[in-house]
């Protein structure tokens, strides 16, 4: 679970920021909706394994845990294992095609837009993976994800693959903060 719950946050964060970057989004509070899956089914088992984990705890240590979560913008579906994150883009964010940075050291490379869809690719070091993927972008307040990330686990090459969904919530970011952009 160590190190597929940061790689996760990572690559949540890494979809987030390619998104923006090929349309003017609109400035403010976004829920971005992300379903994983890996090769070996091992981020699976783990993150079941939390979920179960979390389920025991009595009442008030599990809000303790979901409330620390929330004020980082973030909710794991117990059900699905589904997981939302909010994000703040400010309208000098988008104004300069930046949004938040991910965990970890990514290069990314967006391939030229064709109608609504972008293609890109992404190299990390930390944690060491490659992979690729494509955005669609259904309006300038919703688009979707799909992409599919390499990285070796245990000697060996587990592929990932996250579909997601990400939505404009409101002008507002309230308690969402913006995280860091290239540069600060």
């Amino acid at each position: 679970m160590k190190l597929r719950h940061p790689l996760l946050l990572t690559l949540a964060l890494a979809a987030s920021a390619l998104s923006v970057s090929a349309q003017t989004m609109k400035p403010g509070l976004w829920e971005m909706k992300s379903k994983m899956s890996t090769s070996s089914g091992e981020m699976e088992k783990a993150m079941a394994l939390a979920q179960k984990e979390m389920a025991k705890m009595p009442a008030d240590q599990r809000k303790m845990m979901e409330d620390m979560l929330a004020q980082q913008g973030m909710k794991m579906d117990v059900g699905t294992g589904a997981t939302s994150l909010k994000l703040c883009m400010t309208p000098e964010m988008v104004a300069r095609n930046e949004v938040a940075v991910q965990d970890g050291d990514c290069k990314q490379t967006l391939l030229p837009r064709v109608g609504n869809t972008m293609k890109f690719t992404l190299v990390c070091t930390q944690p060491p993976s490659t992979g690729e993927g494509q955005i669609t972008f259904v309006s300038p307040e919703a688009y979707t994800m799909k992409m599919q990330v390499k990285t070796p686990v245990k000697g060996k090459t587990e592929t990932m693959a996250m579909e997601s969904s990400a939505q404009f919530l409101s002008k507002n970011c309230g308690a969402i903060k913006p995280m860091g952009v290239p540069g600060n």
